[in-house]
């Protein structure tokens, strides 16, 4: 069994301190956050631009650069609506140490990004919607295989394509948790993979608890055959569960100091 993937989703345009960085484009705050995480145990970052429609091409290509150059051709997951500044980035980017991840299709209007990740022979997130949240687990496995069917045609690997079931927040949605679960573990007995956007669990949640939340969803989830996460790696019992589920999965052999590794 493979480690879990771990995305790095702390350099996000939502971020007032981000949002400036890329706005001056002042490289500290950004490599700041990316030392963090990759310290802290992240495989990928994400570099999310937000839409960026008057720059969106000349930022990503700024970051993925920037990004790439100071830290070994770290992977990384290019974050945006805006098509042309993901193509911008792909083109820049190193891949020496993994593919670039497009985030995100769906099967609805981005559905189009599949075919530029199957283009340029990149990983693609894949949404399980298409407007608004699905009603239910079959609806989501049914844009599931709508995409799946595309990639397939155009030549991507299953193993390219990182099925979201969309976590979705438990304040105020907690109903939909057990169908979450659901669509993970039947897209799982499908042979594929699975990511999320791991903090959307506990948002709105009082900051002490948000930890617990999201490592306790997170060991379910993997239980269902969650692969890997965006999420935030400096989250210290968040790291902690995900490390031992990788032991307990036999992803990692064990040793007493496997949580330093």
């Amino acid at each position: 069994m493979e480690k879990f993937l771990i995305i790095g989703e702390r350099i996000h345009c939502i971020s007032p301190a981000i949002r400036k960085a890329f706005e001056e484009r002042n490289p500290e705050q950004i490599l700041k956050r990316a030392k963090e995480q990759l310290d802290a145990g992240a495989h990928y970052l994400d570099l999310n631009i937000g839409p960026a429609e008057k720059n969106g091409v000349e930022l990503m290509t700024w970051g993925v650069q920037l990004l790439q150059s100071e830290f070994d051709n770290v992977p990384l997951a290019l974050d945006t609506t805006n098509r042309k500044a993901i193509e911008a980035g792909i083109k820049v980017y190193n891949r020496s140490k993994g593919k670039p991840i497009v985030n995100s299709a769906d099967a609805g209007e981005r559905i189009e990004n599949i075919d530029l990740a199957a283009a340029n022979d990149a990983m693609v997130i894949a949404l399980c919607a298409k407007e608004g949240i699905p009603k239910d687990t079959d609806e989501s496995m049914a844009y599931c295989t709508e995409m799946l069917e595309r990639g397939l045609s155009l030549g991507l690997e299953p193993t390219d394509m990182l099925f979201d079931p969309l976590f979705l927040v438990i304040k105020g949605m907690q109903d939909k948790q057990k169908g979450v679960l659901k669509t993970i573990r039947m897209i799982s007995e499908m042979g594929l993979k699975t990511t999320c956007g791991l903090s959307n669990v506990s948002n709105g949640a009082p900051k002490e608890i948000r930890p617990i939340m999201d490592s306790v969803f997170a060991a379910m989830a993997i239980e269902e055959g969650l692969t890997s996460a965006i999420m935030n790696p400096c989250d210290l019992r968040l790291m902690q569960t995900i490390k031992t589920c990788d032991v307990i999965n036999g992803a990692v052999l064990y040793a007493d100091s496997y949580l330093d590794l």
